[in-house]
């Protein structure tokens, strides 16, 4: 039933049970996950100086591979043998989320319905709420 499932990851709590939820689906139909970490680049608009965007922009990076990292170790942990592709991009994660379904043809996007900050959610609405609303797939949401 499923190809491709696209598997939103921030390391939050919920985002970890949508890792573990994607991998049940995948492992059931036979698909391939694309595990998506993306670097939140809005903040840095107004910052001082580009070598302090740089240096921001780096730190999370690093946070993206991690939690990319960590989504591997629980495929490798479960001794499953699902095709999986870890992915960083850069921009507004809801945009970002959104863009890859189209281009990389998903057919199912998991991710958590909380990431780690309560405040983004206050300020600008969920980034789940927004892929939710303009999907072009179905979207399982973990909590």
């Amino acid at each position: 039933m499923y190809n491709k499932i696209l598997l939103p990851t921030d390391g939050s709590e919920f985002a970890e049970k949508a890792e573990k939820h994607a991998l049940f689906i995948a492992e059931a139909s036979g698909a391939e996950i694309i595990a998506l970490s993306v670097v939140e680049t809005s903040f840095s608009i107004g910052l001082p100086s580009d070598d302090t965007i740089f240096h921001i922009n780096q730190l999370l990076k690093k946070e993206s591979e991690k939690n990319l990292q960590r989504v591997e170790k629980i495929r490798e942990e479960a001794n499953s043998n699902v095709k999986m592709t870890l992915k960083v991009d850069e921009g507004s994660p809801a945009e970002v989320i959104l863009d890859n379904i189209t281009k990389e043809n998903i057919d199912l996007v998991i991710m958590g319905s909380s990431g780690k900050s309560g405040f983004d959610k206050f300020i600008m609405g969920s980034v789940a709420e927004k892929v939710v609303k303009a999907a072009k797939c179905s979207v399982l949401l973990a909590q």
